[in-house]
């Protein structure tokens, strides 16, 4: 038998009231620290029965979740690509139990029958009952690639090179490539610069004839069959969503998955188009625009207002923008969706010589770092586990830094990533009275040390508005749709799972606190934040906070 004290219900208000440092954390930290913490923005007053009372901590603000043993664990997710190395039953459980959350099938590659393979390992997986992965299909987009050569091709610098669409092959020499895309010499432009697989080769373009474009090398290489071609600081007029995609987005819905990635996005129109077809064929799966592209950047508002996330893709971005650039359009496109409440995914080179070597390089610690401060909801990776050497290795890299930052961050720290986010100012219709009620919850178990908040939902709405507060504790989200338990894998902190819901609320939370329990994320004598906007009887809508403890 299960008992639980329940805390009277609470209505929270936000009020800015000045908090006091606490002498005994602030003299454990160094000189250096101490000078560089600053007082909290706000703290959450309660109020019981119209009666405004404290809850007791404000005078103590800073006896922080250091003092208090908090392990937080990782918040911010990781999606791994599927590859040749990984796509059997065991080796994808094996990355799940290391820590991936969300499979990407990359839609490049790979036959139908290859991935929906993967797809029925993970579902496999799924049943078990262990884990909750998420799939997320990644479209092809209008790439333009080189044809296939039959051997690797030396190029040094200096040397001539031709880039054609001419389907002869019988007459190319060894200085002459077929080109995917039959537009391709009217959007080259004498004196652009061409890169292969965004700059491990690079060409310019010195003369254009109806079928070619002749260049010189800048940069020498290898280069081998089918490889992205980029013209520096343009993009290619091909259609966001590609024949080959729809005919993926089609297998994708078919196979159920969770999220599509859309490719080289331009204008927010692409998004809304797709949004669209999967409403009217009744599916659910979230969209999320990669950002890689030129044209992209001077719509970046638009189109994330658009979309339901997005990806930072940083390999193309930086083939199409100058590679300086990059770091600050990935800052603001994470500032501008933790405003708009979204989710984001830092992806490409997150570890990239660990393709390859076993140890990642410092500066891709320092790079995985940076994303998950930013506030990014995940991190990916892309060879690193599809073909690579080390892919469980890359993974707990990446998986063990993630976790650091959060842990250092929420007892050391006022940074961004606990902060409050300002209302968007995009015009979203983001003012959701729920949100300062998700505020609420996140202060509270940031300051009464409990093992979780749970948040009951039927439309995930409510859980995102939650992960978007950036609680210190894991966020239990509790659903009687099990489409759902997969398509909030990508949230900060989020751990979903099937529930049904009781017409009795406290029928409803005790099955919650048993399943809390079987699942270890709560024991005997630990405070859980219990958040709703549906549990009441009558179907009357009541938003509440409760705090109860575990007997």
């Amino acid at each position: 038998m299960i008992a639980f004290a329940a805390s009277p219900s609470l209505l929270i208000h936000k009020s800015r009231i000045p908090c006091c440092t606490s002498s005994t954390f602030v003299q454990r930290l160094t000189p250096r620290v101490r000078a560089a913490r600053t007082p909290p923005r706000w703290c959450a007053v309660a109020t019981s029965r119209g009666e405004a009372t404290s809850l007791g901590f404000a005078s103590n603000a800073y006896d922080d979740d250091q003092m208090w043993g908090i392990d937080a664990g990782r918040m911010s997710k990781i999606v791994c690509t599927i590859g040749p190395k990984t796509s059997d039953l065991d080796s994808i459980e094996k990355l799940a139990e290391t820590g991936m959350d969300v499979v990407r099938l990359n839609m490049s590659h790979g036959t139908h029958e290859w991935h929906k393979a993967v797809i029925d390992n993970v579902r496999q997986i799924n049943a078990k009952g262990r884990f909750n992965l998420g799939i997320l299909l990644d479209t092809k987009g209008p790439e333009v690639r080189s044809g296939d050569v039959k051997a690797p091709i030396k190029v040094k610098r200096g040397q001539r090179f031709v880039w054609t669409v001419r389907k002869d092959f019988d007459s190319f020499d060894d200085s002459t490539v077929d080109v995917s895309y039959d537009d391709f010499v009217n959007d080259v432009h004498v004196g652009d610069t061409l890169l292969v697989d965004g700059g491990m080769c690079s060409f310019l373009c010195t003369e254009k004839t109806e079928t070619d474009v002749i260049s010189e090398c800048i940069d020498g290489g290898t280069l081998t069959s089918r490889r992205h071609l980029n013209v520096r600081g343009k993009s290619a007029s091909l259609p966001a969503i590609t024949d080959k995609d729809w005919e993926d987005i089609k297998f994708g819905m078919e196979m159920n998955v969770d999220f599509y990635a859309l490719s080289f996005v331009k204008h927010e129109d692409d998004v809304a188009r797709l949004k669209k077809y999967l409403v009217e064929n009744g599916c659910k799966a979230l969209v999320l625009s990669k950002i890689e592209s030129a044209d992209a950047i001077h719509r970046l508002p638009q189109i994330l207002k658009a979309s339901d996330g997005a990806m930072v893709a940083r390999g193309d971005l930086g083939a199409e923008i100058p590679v300086e650039d990059v770091p600050l359009i990935q800052d603001e496109i994470v500032h501008i969706n933790r405003t708009l409440r979204k989710p984001t995914i830092v992806a490409t080179h997150m570890l990239e010589s660990m393709i390859t070597y076993p140890t990642p390089t410092r500066a891709e610690v320092a790079d995985i770092t940076e994303a998950v401060r930013q506030g990014a909801d995940a991190t990916m990776l892309s060879g690193e586990t599809a073909n690579g050497s080390f892919p469980y290795k890359a993974l707990t890299v990446m998986a063990k830094v993630a976790k650091s930052v959060v842990s250092r961050d929420s007892a050391m720290s006022q940074n961004d990533l606990f902060s409050p986010m300002t209302p968007s100012p995009l015009g979203d219709g983001l003012k959701d009275s729920r949100l300062d009620l998700a505020y609420a919850a996140s202060t509270l178990a940031s300051r009464l040390n409990v093992a979780a908040i749970v948040v009951f939902t039927r439309l995930g709405n409510y859980a995102k508005l939650v992960a978007s507060t950036r609680p210190r504790c894991p966020i239990i989200a509790l659903t009687p749709d099990a489409d759902l338990v997969r398509r909030l894998t990508l949230f900060w902190g989020v751990k979903s799972y099937e529930l049904d819901f009781s017409d009795d609320p406290e029928e409803t939370i005790a099955r919650a606190i048993v399943l809390l329990l079987e699942k270890g994320h709560t024991s005997s004598g630990d405070n859980v934040v219990i958040t709703s906007d549906m549990l009441v009887k009558d179907k009357n809508t009541v938003n509440t906070i409760q705090v109860r403890r575990v007997r």
